[in-house]
Parts: C-alpha cells; sequence; structure tokens
C-alpha cells in the first residue's frame, strides 16, 4: 500500500462565481463546468400579475356612476388563471422556483390574491390604491416597481443586476377595460419582449418557445430570450380548482402590500373613468310569420330600417 501523505490542501475555488462552488484537486481532475443558465432556470423566480374585476358571470350592479354595488362579486381575471396555472405547472415541473403574484387594486383585492395563492402562488404583493380603472400607463408602472423592489429586497445567488425577473405571466388582457395595453407597457417599463395570446409554451434553456393563434386555425411559432412577459389566453392550459386544503394554506401565506403613493409614480394618467351605465337591455325578439319569401323580406326591411345594418 502506497503511503499516506499528510499535507496541508491547497484547493482554491474556481467555480463559476454565484451560481455554484466546485473546487481543484491536484489528484483529480477539474469536473466539467457548470452550465450557469440551467442552473438559474432550476431557481428561477416568476412573477404572476393578476387583476382583481367583478366576475362576469355574475349579476353586476351598477349603485352610482362610478361605482358598482359592494355585493358584486369579485375573482381574478380568468386569462390571468391561464398565466398562473403555467407558472405553477413549470415550477412543479422543474422542482424548483419561486411564484409571486403581483396585483394593483383596492384592499377586496387580497381575495384575488388568495384565490391565486390557493392555485399555487407562494406569495403575493398587493399595490394597494383606492382609484377605480387605473389606467394601463400607471398600472404598468406600479407593476414594474413592484417587481424591481421585489428583486431588490429578496434577491437569490442567481439573480442578475440587469434582470427584473426570470420570468413574468399575466394575462393577455382584462375584462373590464379590455385595453390589451397592460402587458406592451410593461414590457417597456422592464425592457422585456412581450408575446401574448399565447396557447403553447415551453423552455427551451434560457429561451422560451411561443405559440399564438393569429387566426384561421393558423398558429405563429416563435422563440424569445428568456427573461420575457407572456400573455396567457384560453388553450393554453387547463387551470386547476384548488381543494380545501389548498385554501386553508393560501390563508396563512404572505401578502405585502404596498402603497401606490409611495412608489413615487407620476399621476399622469392618460383617461379616467368619467361614469358606469348598464348596457340597456333589447326587447322581446320578433317572431316572423308567412312564407319564406315573405319571412325573408320582413327580415331585410327590419335589418335595413330598424337595425340599419344593410
Amino acid at each position: 500500500m502506497a503511503p499516506r501523505l499528510n499535507r496541508e490542501s491547497k484547493n482554491k475555488q474556481t467555480g463559476p462565481g454565484p451560481y455554484c462552488n466546485h473546487w481543484s484537486n491536484p489528484r483529480l481532475q477539474d469536473p466539467a463546468p457548470i452550465n450557469p443558465e440551467r442552473v438559474r432556470i432550476l431557481i428561477m423566480r416568476i412573477y404572476v400579475c393578476v387583476k382583481h374585476v367583478p366576475d362576469t358571470a355574475a349579476n353586476i350592479k351598477i349603485v352610482s356612476d362610478t361605482g358598482y354595488d359592494k355585493e358584486v362579486k369579485y375573482v381574478p381575471i380568468f386569462y390571468d388563471e391561464y398565466g398562473v396555472e403555467e407558472a405553477v405547472s413549470l415550477v412543479e415541473k422543474k422542482g424548483q422556483g419561486e411564484i409571486i403574484a403581483v396585483c394593483v387594486g383596492n384592499e377586496s383585492s387580497v381575495n384575488s390574491l388568495k384565490s391565486v395563492m390557493a392555485m399555487g402562488v407562494h406569495r403575493s404583493i398587493l399595490v394597494k390604491t383606492e382609484e377605480q380603472l387605473l389606467d394601463s400607463a400607471r398600472t404598468s408602472k406600479a407593476l414594474a416597481k413592484a417587481i424591481a423592489q421585489d428583486r431588490a429586497d429578496k434577491p437569490d445567488e442567481a439573480d442578475k443586476p440587469d434582470e427584473p425577473a426570470d420570468l413574468i405571466f399575466m394575462g393577455k388582457q382584462s375584462v373590464d377595460s379590455e385595453g390589451m395595453q397592460t402587458p406592451y407597457r410593461l414590457g417597456a417599463e422592464l425592457g422585456l419582449p412581450v408575446v401574448t395570446g399565447v396557447v403553447d409554451f415551453s423552455m427551451e434553456g434560457a429561451l422560451a418557445r411561443v405559440q399564438r393563434e393569429i387566426g384561421g386555425g393558423a398558429r405563429e411559432t416563435s422563440t424569445i430570450k428568456m427573461p420575457c412577459i407572456i400573455g396567457a389566453t384560453k388553450g393554453l392550459n387547463e387551470p386547476r380548482f384548488p381543494k380545501l386544503p389548498a385554501i386553508l394554506k393560501a390563508k396563512k401565506k404572505e401578502i405585502k402590500v404596498i402603497d401606490i403613493s409611495t412608489l413615487e409614480i407620476a399621476d399622469d394618467s392618460q383617461y379616467r373613468l368619467k361614469n358606469l351605465e348598464p348596457v340597456e337591455e333589447r326587447s322581446n325578439a320578433t317572431i316572423l310569420e308567412g312564407s319564406t319569401q315573405e319571412i325573408v323580406d320582413s327580415l331585410v326591411k327590419i335589418l335595413r330600417e330598424e337595425e340599419k345594418v344593410i
């Protein structure tokens, strides 16, 4: 047996910085270098933007020019839920990662945040404001500052200073104002590429491969460098229905509340809510009788003289 040498180790760290630690040994070959992009994805931080809106499946009552009845049920936008499901599924598949929901809204918005946390979101941030229908310009600025602040407050070992997030999901549009501007404005604020109307998403290393419907049954496929913003829509997945244990667990998860005034966002709204009014109910249907030709003549007359569409 060869004599055992008793000498001080002169190993030194040669690994790629914050991503991992590996040590050189004069008697062993250095291991293959670890791909930092792969490690970064494993511990990625995903943000999901959520909006608290009236439930379109319920009766919505307007009690003033600018407000809804307090009894109106509010829920997360269903488009946002597709983004939440995709984020949760991605973290489950990777086995690592943190999902943070961010919402700009009033105090009752915590209910929507609890809903998405029951789906699997780890913690939430509420940018509190009492403004009704905050325009997309201020909303995107508030979201961007909240994300940047969270990134600074809770850095992880894989963060890069020039990256505001690893990945951001949100719905392609809201169901109240339907402006479809917030994803693009948020991308401009953070300097990130944006794709909306996404119906298929996958990751290939540090790249995202997405598909979006462009009409006529056709799909457009794009490859985007991460980080990026994904606007989710129907067809991307099937959002899960949280079970009771998940709902109870969500009540104990962290919701950080930030007053919008502390973010120092200029009040340069390009529009403000003037009034809300219900859509007038249309009259009962008219039943046309007679021969086929008489019915056609009557229908054409209605479309031309009453509806004025031809």
